[in-house]
């Protein structure tokens, strides 16, 4: 069974205390409607649109909740960028291309892939760039940071965006995704939910009748697991939603987050504050709730609609085979001492495991359509000794 773990976490800090608007709400449905689903009460913490975590507050960097790969060094996002021109060749260089990112926080990351994609004026200069964010905070910094990148619309989710040819990025997309947790029982699998107890506190419980034939869809290792252990999943259609837009406009989408390679039982779904673990039910609206990814769930739905999918592969392995090693010691090159120590922490962070490490947690998996049968870092003949940077 999995354990619960997370690799956002800088260092530890006390958690938020102030009271959460949002959990009056929470007791008051409960109250009225009954127990929630946990993936209701995951989507009412993160989308509320008044109380929601990722409506109105920017939670990334040291003062913030939680670090992301492009925050920790512009060697992630320039390597993103560089990524995306190899397989604009093998699609044979379209014009125009759209360029999509699904929840991009900052913009960090798609500043940094621009600024490398400079390098290559017939792809830069064919780009119509397109971020899917629904927080107007982080909107409001992504066109800082981007306020001279080329033709750049906003949109809240993919659908809005134009069809046509396509790249596709999303780091730490699917994790915040709502998740369903079941719970095995004698009798069959329970829909795991948020309920009050004597106290007025909210905890979990498990609903009374179990979910009908839920067993017929279980992955193998699921359906040997023991009474009392927690399955989660998270429905098909947004990965459908992508695999469906490469496969029939062209192109690929890169999916980056940390999970594990196969479906099987446990319970992940977790809080972080201050970059720390916290209670999720205690302080709804006010921390951010996740759960990890199931990669072999997002390959067999790319699949079922007719999308090549490349890999999993983990991150670290990912980054060497794109070349990271050489842009850190070309970049160690020309920067002071301090920052030469600085880059060596970041890319020891980005590409190893361990304590605060996100090469092994954090997996790469890569869909496409079926044209082309090999992306650069995810198929071994496609790796070579990496993309060139500037």
């Amino acid at each position: 069974m999995r354990r619960r773990a997370r690799i956002r976490a800088l260092q530890p800090r006390s958690i938020v205390t102030e009271p959460a608007p949002l959990l009056t709400y929470i007791k008051k449905l409960i109250k009225t409607s009954g127990p929630l689903p946990v993936w209701r009460y995951m989507q009412l913490c993160l989308t509320h649109p008044e109380h929601g975590y990722y409506i109105a507050r920017d939670p990334l960097g040291r003062e913030g909740d939680f670090v992301t790969s492009p925050e920790v060094s512009q060697m992630f996002g320039e390597l993103l960028g560089l990524w995306a021109a190899s397989v604009w060749r093998m699609m044979g260089s379209p014009d125009p291309l759209r360029l999509i990112e699904l929840g991009p926080g900052r913009g960090t990351l798609m500043a940094d892939a621009l600024r490398a994609l400079r390098v290559l004026p017939p792809m830069y200069e064919s780009l119509s760039v397109h971020m899917v964010e629904i927080n107007p905070v982080l909107v409001e910094k992504q066109m800082a940071a981007l306020s001279d990148a080329p033709n750049i619309e906003w949109h809240t989710s993919l659908d809005q965006v134009p069809q046509g040819p396509a790249i596709i990025l999303a780091n730490e997309y699917f994790d915040v995704l709502p998740v369903h947790q079941m719970v095995r029982r004698d009798g069959g699998w329970h829909e795991r939910v948020v309920d009050i107890d004597g106290s007025g506190q909210l905890v979990f419980g498990v609903s009374a009748e179990p979910t009908p034939r839920f067993d017929v869809l279980l992955p193998p290792l699921v359906r040997a697991a023991p009474v009392g252990a927690i399955f989660e999943w998270r429905p098909d259609a947004e990965m459908m939603s992508i695999a469906t837009r490469v496969r029939d406009n062209g192109g690929a989408a890169l999916i980056i987050d940390y999970g594990h390679v196969r479906s099987d039982a446990g319970d992940t779904f977790q809080a972080i504050s201050r970059h720390s673990f916290a209670d999720p039910l205690k302080y709804p609206g006010r921390v951010d709730v996740t759960a990890h990814v199931d990669f072999e769930a997002l390959a067999r739905a790319a699949e079922d609609v007719g999308a090549r999918v490349h890999g999993p592969v983990p991150q670290g392995e990912f980054l060497r085979r794109l070349g990271i090693e050489a842009r850190a010691v070309n970049l160690m090159a020309k920067a002071t001492p301090e920052l030469s120590d600085d880059i060596a922490t970041a890319l020891k962070r980005l590409t190893e495991g361990g304590r605060g490490g996100m090469g092994s947690m954090f997996k790469v998996i890569g869909v496409s359509d079926p044209s082309l049968s090999v992306l650069v870092g995810l198929s071994d003949q496609a790796h070579g000794g990496g993309i060139r940077t500037p």
